[in-house]
């Protein structure tokens, strides 16, 4: 059995996002991340402005590969590289809810990632070590979501 603990909550500022249509591999879009924060028991901090963002391909089953790269700033000035790949995907009506920009409960979907960082500070090194896993809900604003270490 697989035991987890919680890492931090994320959320991310996402303002805009740039539709590029349909590619050979699905419809591109990207996503331009600006900002955000995380929390929790270890570890705290913000999200830099830039430059940052998520590689999205809506494939054609509809579902939706994430391919995100930040810079996260500790509390106490430390950076840590987070990048991360995931899937959203559910009912077709409520997909079109969420590109609506509406609230729907996450239970109504599947949103799940896969994160891993990348540090020189001393203090944050056990981030380079461990492996992840997240739930995310997504707002008007940006996503929000869970970060868990696998134990």
């Amino acid at each position: 059995m697989i035991q987890t603990r919680e890492l931090f909550q994320l959320t991310l500022k996402v303002p805009s996002i740039v539709d590029l249509g349909q590619t050979p591999k699905g419809i591109r879009k990207i996503a331009r991340v600006t900002g955000g924060e995380f929390h929790g028991e270890r570890i705290k901090g913000t999200v830099h402005e830039g430059p940052g963002g998520d590689w999205m391909l809506l494939r054609p089953d509809g579902v939706l590969n994430l391919d995100v790269r930040i810079t996260l700033e500790t509390d106490d000035h430390q950076l840590i590289f987070m990048s991360y790949q995931g899937v959203r995907h559910g009912p077709q009506e409520v997909m079109d809810r969420l590109g609506r920009g509406e609230s729907v409960d996450p239970k109504e979907y599947y949103f799940r990632m896969v994160p891993s960082f990348e540090t020189s500070s001393e203090k944050y090194a056990w981030l380079n070590k461990i492996v992840c896993v997240a739930t995310g809900r997504r707002d008007a604003s940006g996503p929000t979501y869970h970060v868990y270490e696998v134990l």
